[in-house]
């Protein structure tokens, strides 16, 4: 499907843009990764899109979390909301960083800024009575006991062994939201609610606190592609395109679904929770709210996704 010039485009960077599969996830490795992958962002600049880009961090978030663990007794204990602000403002940081470089190598004269993002949840969110998102490091079996008197919740990660599980609340709305449009206005492009944002809940005063859980990258993307007024949401991935019977001989791609099939395959089970269901359900929402168009596709086959020759576009119902 093409683009029209200066389409307002959401665009979710997934986590191989950042960090590789058996790499260390060095800062060098990082980088050069990203350099590689934003070659198709730069691409949607070229063409005259007006871009916002979100981005995962579930590997950075298990590092950081092993960072505070073996600095306890040695530095104050960091909250999960300040843990998010920290990775969306280095994460963002080495995005702009990149990009800048980019832009300068094509000579765009383009700006772009990093903007910390936090996304406003629910405080009775019902995630919060029943979390289920695994974050951090595998735990032994001997230390699950410590770790559920620090006021954790810890599951068993089925394959892997013992993990602290957080609530992963449904975003609300987008509090930057006016400071987004504002900076889109001026032409910059803008780097935000990285790793779904930094998760918040209002007081009855209206003051804004801090929500102990992570936000669903995906999820927080449509809302803030509503909330710009942004009429296509691209998330890049590790996959080209959305597959039917994934997993088994009977897979097959699928290049085109309307807003009634992919409910359709999602209730029936068709793509999994931990993978593929959240991206389905983020574009069902987003389509639903009044988007125009959702891509799904792998984030280095996005110009050739844009050309008609992979990726999955779900529209809206005729």
């Amino acid at each position: 499907m093409p683009i029209e010039p200066a389409r307002r485009v959401v665009v979710a960077l997934g986590g191989n843009a950042i960090s590789r599969p058996n790499e260390e996830g060095t800062v060098s490795q990082d980088l050069a990764n990203l350099d590689a992958s934003l070659a198709g962002v730069v691409g949607l600049v070229e063409r005259g899109c007006s871009l916002v880009i979100t981005h995962g961090n579930g590997p950075q978030i298990g590092n950081q979390m092993i960072r505070v663990e073996m600095a306890r007794g040695h530095a104050p204990e960091l909250p999960l909301d300040l843990m998010g602000a920290d990775l969306q403002g280095g994460l963002g940081y080495m995005i702009e960083r990149v990009l800048r470089s980019r832009f300068r190598r094509r000579g765009l004269s383009t700006h772009t800024c990093c903007l910390l993002c936090m996304v406003e949840v629910r405080s009775d969110d019902p995630s919060a009575g029943n979390p289920t998102k695994f974050v951090g490091p595998v735990v032994d079996e001997g230390k699950v006991a410590t770790c559920r008197a620090r006021g954790w919740v810890m599951k068993e990660d089925r394959g892997r062994g013992w993990r602290r599980v957080v609530p992963s609340p449904d975003p609300v709305a987008v509090v930057e939201r006016d400071e987004v449009l504002a900076l889109l206005e001026r032409g910059a492009v803008v780097i935000t609610a990285g790793g779904g944002g930094i998760p918040v809940t209002r007081t009855p005063s209206g003051d804004l606190v801090g929500f102990e859980g992570v936000i669903d990258k995906d999820m927080a993307s449509a809302v803030l592609a509503l909330a710009v007024g942004a009429p296509d949401l691209y998330i890049l991935t590790e996959v080209q395109c959305v597959m039917m019977d994934w997993g088994t001989p009977q897979a097959r791609p699928l290049d085109h679904l309307t807003l009634a099939q992919a409910r359709r395959l999602l209730a029936e089970g068709q793509f999994p929770p931990g993978s593929m269901g959240p991206k389905i359900e983020a574009a069902c929402r987003f389509l639903a709210a009044g988007g125009q168009r959702v891509l799904i596709t792998d984030i280095y086959a996005l110009k050739a996704a844009l050309a008609g020759r992979t990726g999955t576009w779900i529209v809206p119902d005729p």
